[in-house]
């Protein structure tokens, strides 16, 4: 059988292949690159095609699809969020993306997105926090410790300049694994023993739990003046982490608003509840943070075009590199017409 043409071959990313680009560039590198991808086409923002993900829920989940163009290339993201997993020993997130040209239809890259979403995530969370935190802010509460809170204290260190980060979880062996892991980053890591505690003295305080349930990591009196609120956990309808009375006396920013309203923090308030999308901030049309005092929330639920982003970053990165392999995904016949003819010629 004859070998495929170059037409056929789309390189693909595993997660081995990933693992080795990041630890190549170096974990904070590429956290500051991606930020700088995401902030770049938020600045032009308007050019990309926008659209609510498509969910499909269970009782016990969510798997969704995230497309999105900016008119030259196409990209999507599959990925799922299963809470429950974790105690079947299973990951609550796994993703995989594609990127494909617009001219011809064909995809120019395969990856895996388990490991670039939590990347991608974190970025996005520091570029925001660059906008809304106040400055100097050099101490994160970090409230849920499982699989995404090593890269947003590593982020939020790369690009904001973090000093501390104050951890929390329900469960102590996750504190334990997040203390252990951010060790020997340069981060002092404080563990603690209650929410209160993780937010003493923390200008950033970032919540990023799993249960798919309203629940309240945050209540009214626990939030002063002065503090930028990071909430990463709310993701899907019915699942929050913040007291009403602390969206009612913050201002509010979020990326896409017809997906945040169904998904965020947001879908306590009414329609008409006022919020700044981030893009706005980010391009200069509107301000991000006004004052010391001032109380900032970013509402993040992730979007398609910050996958686009992570996507693009991939693709640039990775061309001159070992760290892909070609798979025969396309069929390429001789003639384009005879689809059939490629079929019968395989029987040999």
């Amino acid at each position: 059988m004859s070998q495929p043409s170059d037409k056929a071959l789309v390189p693909f990313v595993s997660v081995d292949n990933m693992m080795r680009l990041v630890h190549h560039i170096g974990i904070e590198q590429v956290l500051i690159d991606l930020a700088t991808y995401v902030e770049d086409d938020f600045r032009r923002w308007e050019l990309f095609d926008k659209t609510p993900r498509v969910a499909s829920h269970s009782e016990v989940g969510v798997i969704e699809l995230m497309p999105t163009s900016d008119g030259e290339a196409y990209g999507f993201k599959y990925v799922n969020g299963h809470p429950k997993n974790t105690s079947e020993g299973l990951q609550t997130v796994t993703a995989f993306g594609l990127l494909a040209n617009v001219y011809t239809g064909y995809p120019v890259l395969l990856t895996e997105m388990t490991i670039l979403t939590a990347l991608r995530t974190a970025a996005t969370s520091a570029m925001a926090a660059k906008y809304l935190a106040p400055k100097g802010s050099d101490t994160m509460a970090m409230i849920g410790n499982g699989a995404q809170s090593e890269f947003q204290s590593l982020a939020m260190k790369a690009i904001l300049g973090l000093k501390t980060v104050r951890l929390y979880d329900k469960d102590p062996a996750a504190t334990a694994k997040c203390a252990a892991n951010l060790a020997g980053t340069g981060l002092n890591v404080v563990s603690c023993a209650t929410p209160q505690e993780a937010i003493e003295g923390a200008q950033i305080l970032t919540t990023c739990t799993a249960d798919k349930q309203y629940a309240t990591i945050l209540s009214d009196n626990m939030v002063g003046a002065g503090v930028h609120i990071n909430a990463i956990g709310g993701d899907c309808p019915g699942k929050t982490e913040l007291a009403k009375g602390i969206l009612e006396r913050s201002d509010v920013f979020v990326e896409f608003p017809p997906q945040t309203r169904v998904e965020g923090e947001i879908q306590q308030m009414d329609e008409d509840f006022a919020v700044t999308e981030l893009w706005q901030v980010i391009s200069g049309q509107t301000e991000g943070r006004k004052d010391p005092r001032q109380i900032t929330l970013f509402d993040s639920v992730g979007f398609a075009i910050e996958d686009f982003s992570a996507l693009r970053y991939i693709r640039d990165k990775v061309s001159e590199t070992p760290f892909k392999e070609d798979l025969d995904m396309l069929a390429d016949p001789d003639d384009p017409r005879d689809l059939f003819g490629m079929l019968q010629r395989a029987k040999a």
